[in-house]
This record gives C-alpha cells, sequence and structure tokens, in this order.
C-alpha cells in the first residue's frame, strides 16, 4: 500500500500532462486551419530537376523563426523527400499527405540556423519560403541528408523562384 499511492500520483501526473499537451496541440491545429497549407498538384506535372532527401524540422510563420504552423501534410517533424520541378515543389514527410507548393507561391530560399526545437551549426538548415493556400506568410525548414545535393536543391528553387533569386537569400535567419 506504501508504494501504490506514489504510484497512482505519478500515474495521474503523466496523465493530466499528456491531456494538456493533446489539447494545446489541438488548439494550435484549430488556430493554423485559416491558414491552409499545400497547393493542389497540377493535373500534368512536370518530372523533378532535383530530389533530395531531408529531415523535415518544422514550418514556421514566415520571418518568425519561433512560431509553429500545423499545416496539413508539414505538422510532424520527419524523413521526407523534397522533388523542385518547372511547376513548384513537392515535399514529402514520412507519414503525412504530401504537399504541392507551386512556383509562383515561393517567396525564397537560404540557409539558417534555428527553427523552433532546433539549433544547428551556422546554415545547417535549409529554409524554404513560401506562401500557403489561405495566403500566410510560411517558412519551412530542413535538414539535407547529402550535404553534396543541398548546393542542386537551393539552386534549382532559386532557378524558379517568381523573379529569380532574392537578394541575401542564403544568410536569412543565421545569426541568433
Amino acid at each position: 500500500m506504501d508504494k501504490l499511492l506514489p504510484t497512482i500520483g505519478i500515474l495521474l501526473v503523466v496523465i493530466v500532462v499528456l491531456a494538456l499537451a493533446l489539447v494545446g496541440w489541438r488548439r494550435r491545429v484549430r488556430r493554423d486551419a485559416p491558414a491552409g497549407g499545400g497547393y493542389p498538384e497540377p493535373e500534368t506535372s512536370a518530372a523533378p530537376t532535383v530530389s533530395s532527401e531531408v529531415l523535415y524540422v518544422a514550418t514556421t510563420k514566415g520571418g518568425e523563426s519561433l512560431e509553429r504552423l500545423a499545416l496539413p501534410g508539414l505538422s510532424y517533424r520527419g524523413r521526407g523527400t523534397v522533388d523542385v520541378s518547372a511547376d513548384g515543389v513537392r515535399l514529402r514527410v514520412a507519414g503525412e499527405q504530401p504537399v504541392f507548393i507551386p512556383a509562383g507561391a515561393l517567396t525564397g530560399v537560404g540557409a539558417a540556423t534555428v527553427t523552433i526545437d532546433r539549433v544547428v551549426e551556422r546554415d545547417g538548415l535549409l529554409r524554404l519560403g513560401w506562401t500557403t493556400s489561405g495566403g500566410a506568410a510560411a517558412d519551412s525548414y530542413f535538414r539535407v541528408v547529402d550535404p553534396a545535393g543541398r548546393g542542386l536543391l537551393t539552386a534549382a528553387v532559386e532557378d524558379i523562384l517568381p523573379g529569380g533569386p532574392t537578394p541575401g537569400s542564403t544568410d536569412d535567419e543565421s545569426e541568433v
């Protein structure tokens, strides 16, 4: 009996903490619902010019690297791929629905050091700036698995950016 009460107490605390985390996440998903998410895939899509394996980290509000957005297909961290083609960027995160971002919705690409839940070596993350289907500015962060492919991925996105590469696109939020 002397071990039963502390065990029940600890179990209750764990259950309360998990319930609060679940309620908080559901509230965030409801808050971010108006932002939309990705766009419908085009009926005929161009072949990828570059495809890269990545570790998807997070999507945040544009310019606010510490304010997470819970968007469909981009809610959870995981392994994935980024495919760049003439018509846009396709993001596929394991266990999530694919996300398509048309070239016209891209706003920039560059290196970053910090985002929600993650601080890495200088310029260790790739930041993809875009506008969601609901019109919200967003930044998605990735760690490219093969460092040699990082430059190819960045160059491919810069090639399809509306108006060409963004000035200073390689050192946006690197300074903390």
